[in-house]
Order: structure tokens, then sequence, then C-alpha cells
């Protein structure tokens, strides 16, 4: 099992146990470094590569189990899945010196870059034959729509989780807690992270009820990360100020490449549900869209991520099928 040629090993290595490694994607300048996590195809060169864009905080441990039954569930033995941290959100991976302001460093614009760079890498060492699939998980989602704004001709589908793509600063939760996001209160909270180092993992399972262990040991690896928590709180209020007017006309020119899951009860999306269901209306057909069971929430991968493989799973059977279809049109 090896790493493709655009990452470099992250130590301390996996165990031997894992589907997956660990690497580090070293950005152009003035980018610094992401954490990556490979599954590679499990026959082969792979045919098709999912990259997957998770949320805000951009810690790609909380969605290995996620990512790892997609994985198995694959019949092909032709999958593989690139998972790509936001820039400086992973505790340990030092983004290099600080660029003259955080919007420079940790901001949606640089997350864009990043997501391009790494696309484009994904394209450039597996070829034009691959089929590139991009699984964009909240936040994630926005960028993943970005990728495919870029990149309309190679991206082959989009897989929205939860998405939040428009209007994120007027849901509940924006109106509730954006006010966390200023410039003064991060410094506030990124500090008290040094408190929180005193707080064993078994206190954060009592606050976190029902988290597995897993999960807890990766919120823990958070908390006591200042630069990290800086990083994802800083992208929190770039996500209240960018993410506004739902972008209508890059869903309709796409909409037979998009797949969207929904929650019934989403305070990280609101009433921006309905608009967006309103846009997709007028040919719903092209589009799948799930609503999913009300006991899965917005945070999907702490517990009920087997589940949410099963879906895109499904929808990714489908695709396969429709380039399946194309290429033989086409030929």
């Amino acid at each position: 099992m090896s790493l493709p040629p655009f990452l470099q090993p992250r130590l301390p290595k996996n165990s031997l146990v894992s589907d997956y490694l660990n690497g580090i994607f070293h950005h152009k300048h003035p980018l610094g470094p992401s954490h990556a996590q490979w599954w590679p195809a499990k026959l082969g060169q792979p045919e098709t590569v999912i990259l997957f864009i998770p949320g805000n905080p951009g810690l790609l441990d909380f969605y290995t189990p996620f990512l790892t039954a997609i994985h198995d569930q694959d019949t092909t033995s032709k999958l593989a899945i690139l998972s790509h941290s936001h820039i400086g959100h992973t505790p340990g991976v030092e983004s290099g010196p600080p660029a003259r302001s955080p919007e420079a460093q940790h901001g949606l614009s640089v997350q864009i870059e990043g997501s391009l760079e790494t696309f484009d890498a994904i394209c450039s060492a597996f070829g034009p034959n691959t089929k590139v699939v991009i699984v964009g998980h909240s936040v994630g989602a926005w960028l993943s729509l970005q990728v495919l704004k870029e990149r309309p001709l190679a991206v082959s589908a989009v897989f929205l989780l939860f998405p939040t793509i428009s209007h994120i600063g007027n849901t509940p939760n924006g109106r509730r807690i954006s006010w966390l996001f200023s410039p003064r209160m991060r410094l506030v909270i990124s500090w008290l992270s040094y408190v929180t180092r005193v707080f064993p993992a078994t206190f954060l399972s009592l606050v976190y009820n029902g988290w597995p262990l897993s999960q807890i040991l990766v919120l823990q690896t958070l908390l006591h990360s200042p630069p990290s928590i800086r990083a994802a709180l800083y992208m929190a209020h770039d996500e209240m100020e960018t993410i506004r007017d739902l972008d209508v006309p890059l869903l309709d020119a796409h909409r037979q490449k998009l797949s969207f899951y929904f929650a019934e009860q989403d305070d990280w999306v609101g009433e921006q549900k309905d608009e967006i269901l309103r846009s997709l209306k007028p040919a719903s057909g092209a589009v799948r869209i799930v609503h999913g069971h009300p006991d899965i929430p917005h945070a999907f991968c702490i517990n009920h991520g087997q589940l949410l493989a099963q879906q895109c799973h499904q929808w990714l059977s489908d695709s396969l099928k429709e380039f399946t279809e194309q290429d033989t049109s086409n030929s």
C-alpha cells in the first residue's frame, strides 16, 4: 500500500490494520501544507477517485469510519479515496511562517485554492480516463461546488452532504453563534485551549455523551491546539461573510452531476434548504435528492457514518452506470 506521487508520508505511520495511509499535501507557496488520507484501489490503478472535502473544523480523523465504510463497500476494486483537510486545521501540520493576515492563511479563498490544487493533482497523477467524484460535507459542499465551477469538464459528479451553500450567517446556528467568530473571541477561545489540557478524555466523554472514544480523542487533539482553533474560527467567520446568495446558475448548469443529502432538521442549513429545493424543482428528476432519517444530524460523522456511506455508495454505483453508458454512446 503506497501513497500517490503528490503526497508525502505523515509520521507516525498508521498501524498495520489501517485501510488508509496518512500523508501531507505540500501546496504551492504561499499556501501551507495540509493533512491528507489515502485509501488506494484494492486492485491496480484506480478507475474512480473520490475527493472528500470535510466540514469545519476539517479534521479528517472524524471521517475515517465513514470513508473506510465507502471503500469497504466497493465491489469494483478500482475505487480510491483521497480525503483532504482544510489548510491550518490539523494539529501538528504546521502552515509555516505567519502570513500578513488570517485571510491569507486560512480564509475560504485559500481553501478553494487548496482544493483545486488537490483536484488537479489527482487528475494529473491518474490521467483523463479516471473519473473524479467530489464528496463535500457542510462547508465542504460549498467548496466542492467551487471546484466544479472552475473544473466543470473534469468533475464527474458531486455529492453534497448537509450542504451549507447559501446564507450560512442567516441560519439558526449562524445567528446564534456567529459572534464567537469575531477577532477578539477567536483569541479568547484559542487561549482557553490551554485550560482544556487539564481535563482527561473521560471528562469529555461525559460532556459528549454517546460519542465513541475514537471521536473523543480527535476532539481532544483539536482542543489542545490553539493554532488549529484559530484557523477553524477564522474560516467560520469568513463563511458567514462570504457564503451568501445561492449560485442557482451553477446548480442548474450541472444538475445532472449533483446529489444532495439533507437532514430533516439542520440548524446549519435552516430555511436555505427550501431555497435550494426550489431552485432544483423545475427539473427535479435530473438531481438526486435524499431527505435523511430524522435521527441523523448535521455532524453525521460522529455516529452515523455507516448509513451515509451506504447512501454515497448507492450514488456512486448509479453514477458509474451513467459513466459507462456515456462512454459507450461516445465510442
